[in-house]
């Protein structure tokens, strides 16, 4: 689906089927095999890569498309991965760049690099794949990576790989989406991993999934499974210290490099990661992890991995460590459309940190002042933006690409997501607001949701609920 399908669809709010509807359900999982070396000395990784790729949909396949991501970080990248804001702490040592190259697609008839943006690697099958078949595929690619501190390159103190590797796009390899240098466009549906990554021995990886360390020859390898997952992240780091606790039986593992209280911050994601499991359904995966790296936001969540930026005063690491522990269970678990639907992980993410610290009082805030702060930020912004903005647009429901940039995101996705949650709870009462997030946990983790989807469970709970949402998410509350 291209970016202005995508952007049609953000437009409206209907409680029919949307495009992403059609991915959810009970199925067989894709599966991917990787061997990979990192070359310190090039900045380069280099991959081997088999997609075994199962027909999900009840339409016969004759392409296949693939996400690459890598490439946003190419010269002359429409969509480039940091915004102008950002960009002077993310790129520390000056203008950067890198990209991936495809270099071979052994069992397809073709491949091509296409996409609005060099974004999308379209394999050509050489014949039809039809509903529950499998085909496998085996790539080689070399990844550069930039001198960035970001989710993908070489940082001042750690080397961070996500999004390095070709990924089947949503809805079986068919929804195309670019790059966002705001907000997260990345939309993945569930798949199997095994990795192999080499690299010199000094260096510690800290990864999704489980796996184990040998060493030979001056080198590590690190073999990594991980199953039930959207992707896989791994940060590379000469300096990484580690501190480890268990959470209800789930073994917690902090990486990091300067934190002056890391027990703090290990107890914040241990603690969140056991209220969550409490609050809305059981964790899923047999291992968590947070890392301290170069990172020019707050921080950034994957499948069994946080990753929380080194430069957080020591007051904000529990809020932000308690909003990346809950996209566990709002993007890793529960899918949705990031790039259409950011309001629908992020919101959420912020409501259940903010459930949270009411919990946990000792970490320095109470419920009452995360939402006091999101009302007092939307506010302002509102004050403002209706001054200088043309016919201002509030409305959640917009691709990332339909920002004017990091204020406006921030504020309506992230503070007016806590409040549209807020606003449900006095509506509804805790009781039912846990118990739709309960519902809607456990009806959908492992699957892309859509929006109607969440609108449901709180719904059912009381018939107002529905116009709770319309009015936020179309534009028109007052707040």
């Amino acid at each position: 689906m291209k970016r202005m399908i995508c952007a049609a669809l953000c437009g409206a709010l209907a409680l029919g089927t949307l495009g992403l509807a059609g991915c959810s359900g009970e199925q067989e999982r894709s599966r991917y095999a990787m061997t990979l070396e990192y070359f310190p000395e090039t900045r380069t990784l280099e991959g081997e890569m088999t997609a075994d790729i199962v027909n999900t949909s009840d339409t016969a396949r004759e392409t296949l498309l693939f996400q690459l991501w890598a490439n946003a970080y190419r010269e002359g990248a429409e969509y480039r991965p940091v915004s102008d804001l950002f960009a002077p702490a993310a790129y520390y040592d000056g203008a950067s760049y890198g990209g991936i190259v495809v270099s071979e697609v052994a069992g397809a008839s073709g491949f091509r690099v296409a996409g609005e943006d060099e974004n999308i690697l379209e394999v050509s099958l050489r014949e039809p794949l039809y509903p529950d078949e499998r085909v496998s595929l085996s790539m080689t690619f070399t990844v550069t990576l930039a001198a960035v501190d970001h989710r993908l390159g070489v940082g001042e103190n750690a080397v961070t790989l996500t999004g390095f590797y070709p990924v089947l796009c949503a809805c079986n390899g068919t929804q195309e989406h670019v790059y966002a240098s705001l907000g997260d466009p990345f939309v993945s549906e569930c798949a199997d991993y095994e990795v192999s990554l080499t690299l010199p021995e000094t260096y510690v990886a800290a990864y999704t999934g489980t796996g184990e360390r040998s060493v030979s020859g001056g080198k590590a390898t690190y073999h990594v499974r991980a199953d039930n997952v959207r992707d896989i992240a791994m940060v590379c780091s000469e300096r990484f210290q580690t501190l480890e606790k268990s959470a209800d039986g789930i073994p917690v593992t902090y990486y990091y490099l300067d934190d002056a209280s890391p027990e703090t911050t290990l107890a914040a994601a241990c603690d969140s990661l056991s209220y969550y499991a409490s609050a809305f359904s059981e964790y899923a995966y047999p291992a968590y992890t947070v890392v301290e790296t170069d990172f020019p936001y707050g921080g950034m969540e994957y499948p069994m991995l946080s990753m929380i930026s080194a430069d957080l005063r020591a007051e904000e690491v529990p809020l932000v460590v308690a909003h990346e522990t809950a996209h566990q269970w709002w993007y890793a678990m529960v899918g949705n459309d990031q790039f259409c639907e950011a309001w629908q992980d992020e919101g959420l993410a912020e409501f259940s940190a903010a459930l949270f610290l009411g919990k946990h009082p000792e970490y320095g805030m109470t419920y009452e002042d995360c939402v006091s702060a999101s009302e007092a930020s939307y506010r302002a912004f509102f004050s403002v933006w209706t001054q200088v903005a043309e016919g201002e647009n509030t409305a959640m429901q917009r691709a990332l690409t339909e920002f004017s940039g990091e204020y406006e995101y921030r504020n309506v996705v992230y503070d007016k997501g806590l409040i549209l949650f807020d606003r449900l709870m006095e509506t509804l009462g805790e009781k039912k607001t846990l118990s739709a997030l309960r519902e809607y946990a456990r009806g959908y983790t492992g699957r892309i949701a859509p929006p109607e989807a969440l609108i449901a469970c709180f719904s059912s709970r009381g018939s107002y609920a529905e116009g709770v949402f319309s009015s936020f998410l179309g534009g028109t509350c007052v707040i």
